[in-house]
């Protein structure tokens, strides 16, 4: 089947690669599925066979309806890659036309080779850990994004702001609340300025030094005195929706945490040193349960962190790691490493080994990319085995790297 938003299209193979029917359109509404529900069944019957397999190239989340509603009536799904549909689209008519009619037939060609995969869907506690860990990391791209909106509008109109307070803590925002203009400040006293910003909601007691040292470069600041009236009402928007997101995130962290807690694994989880339970969350939000993988290199696959190399010849091509996997994952296990490195005396040892042994030693970075996967490869054992993370038991495998060399 090819995906679309409002109209799929379907076409029915055999075992052979012999078409039985036609591509055919499927509305994305209950009456269409349930009309190719029937459509299923009949064909199963009229050319005899006993088993179906419904093949789709994901198209962003149109798929998941129809993930479901097959899950419902026991018929499997799988997947199949959207670059392998790309590269293939050509073998049949030597054409590079492109439509959803001639998509769906290549995707089943496909499917009739084993060229797929079959998808994880997700259930219960998975899909909501799933669903909070997205929603989370958009607001915090939200936030992200306002953030820089509150830089631009300080370098045009407070540039000197930033030399007092280099993050938006809750003095920096409670100066922008109350006294965002550097002309808000002339001609005020210290403790008139410090009584302003007490009014801020969770700051009791603002730090006088800084108020000191924000009132006396403004009174040389080279902001834009102009269209402060708008500004204003910017700045002032900008602040509220900062202060709201801060609020949601926190709050839905907590519930997520709460959420994971109930999990089997996470008691097994915590018992490695650097792993935080926000990064516990988004660890499970992405992998699901450890028990799903049965061999430590799938999750290796998952996360796009298995090698590549491009050789021909007498050409030596540099391997790179492939980056076909979930981008959150790798981006995820990226940044637990350098903390985990800090605070973590097995994984502290391990980069320093790869990074100083006498025979081919790695960069940082490909060191890191290395702990990485051996991050996975450890939790999965922690997971799958029940047993609590053992730093001494770890170290072993530096002492048998080190004699292997």
């Amino acid at each position: 089947m090819d995906i679309a938003k409002k109209k799929h299209y379907a076409c029915f193979v055999d075992e052979r690669g012999r078409v039985l029917k036609k591509p055919f359109p499927v509305l994305q509404s209950r009456e269409g599925l349930e009309w190719l529900y029937q459509c299923i069944v009949e064909a199963m019957k009229e050319f005899g066979k006993t088993e179906v397999i419904v093949g789709i190239e994901p198209t962003g989340h149109y798929w998941l309806n129809l993930a479901y509603f097959l899950d419902e009536k026991g018929i499997p799904l799988v997947m199949t890659n959207p670059m392998h549909v790309k590269r293939s689209k050509e073998l049949d008519d030597n054409l590079p036309t492109k439509h959803d009619a001639k998509d769906a037939l290549v995707i089943a060609r496909l499917v009739k080779d084993g060229r797929f995969s079959y998808p994880r869907i997700l259930k219960g506690m998975e899909a909501d850990l799933r669903v909070g860990a997205t929603f989370r990391s958009k607001l915090v791209e939200e936030q992200g994004a306002i953030r820089n909106q509150m830089i631009r509008w300080l370098d045009r109109y407070f540039p000197e702001f930033s030399q007092v307070f280099p993050s938006f803590g809750k003095m920096a925002l409670a100066v922008l609340e109350y006294t965002p203009f550097p002309s808000d400040l002339a001609g005020k006293e210290l403790e008139e300025v410090l009584a302003l910003y007490r009014q801020s909601e969770g700051l009791q007691s603002p730090q006088k030094p800084k108020a000191k040292k924000l009132m006396e470069l403004a009174q040389h600041s080279i902001g834009v005195t102009e269209g402060q009236q708008m500004a204003r009402i910017e700045i002032a928007t900008l602040v509220r929706r900062y202060r709201q997101l801060e609020e949601e995130i926190e709050a839905l962290t907590e519930q997520l945490i709460e959420l994971v807690q109930t999990s089997v694994e996470y008691e097994w989880l915590k018992t490695v040193p650097g792993l935080g339970d926000a990064t516990i969350v988004e660890l499970l939000s992405e992998i699901g349960s450890f028990s799903h993988y049965q061999d430590p290199r799938q999750l290796i696959k998952l996360a796009g962190l298995t090698l590549r190399e491009h050789s021909s010849g007498q050409h030596k091509g540099q391997k790179r790691i492939s980056k076909r996997g979930r981008r959150r994952l790798r981006a995820l296990l990226f940044r637990v490493m350098m903390p985990m490195i800090r605070h973590n005396e097995a994984f502290r040892q391990l980069h320093e080994y790869y990074t100083t042994r006498p025979d081919n030693p790695l960069r940082k970075k490909q060191s890191i990319v290395v702990l990485c996967g051996k991050l996975l490869k450890v939790l999965h054992a922690v997971c799958t085995k029940r047993q609590a993370f053992d730093v001494k038991r770890m170290m072993w495998d530096i002492f048998g790297l080190e004699t292997a060399a």
